[in-house]
């Protein structure tokens, strides 16, 4: 007798942006011995482009999403990215159309630079 075993199909069940930090908390917390090749690449290129802890990331990006100017995703690029300048930021966000104001511009980099020496 011949047992076949059918893997059910994966669905999506949410959708949701994350940042570079949170995805290597994930994958850190699955161990590194349980993780395949792919999730492998992934932690190493999170550890290289990790500029903040997890929970610090969570923090900002609630306070940029708070700010009013950012949907979730822009703020969860902004995060993962931490612009230095106002031109940083503005060509993160031409793809959008919309035009910010320097002023919001400059509270958003305030913001990231009050996380940057954590």
């Amino acid at each position: 007798m011949r047992w076949v075993v059918r893997e059910l199909p994966r669905r999506i069940l949410r959708m949701q942006p994350i940042s570079i930090p949170e995805v290597k908390a994930m994958l850190e917390a699955l161990g590194e011995e349980n993780l395949d090749q792919f999730q492998r690449r992934s932690l190493d290129y999170a550890n290289k482009m990790s500029y903040l802890r997890p929970e610090d990331a969570r923090r900002l990006l609630e306070e940029l999403k708070a700010e009013g100017t950012l949907d979730e995703e822009e703020a969860v690029q902004i995060v993962n990215i931490m612009p230095k300048s106002i031109e940083e930021i503005r060509a993160f966000l031409t793809g959008s159309r919309k035009i910010i104001e320097t002023s919001r511009l400059e509270r958003i980099l305030d913001i990231l630079n009050k996380y940057r020496g954590k």
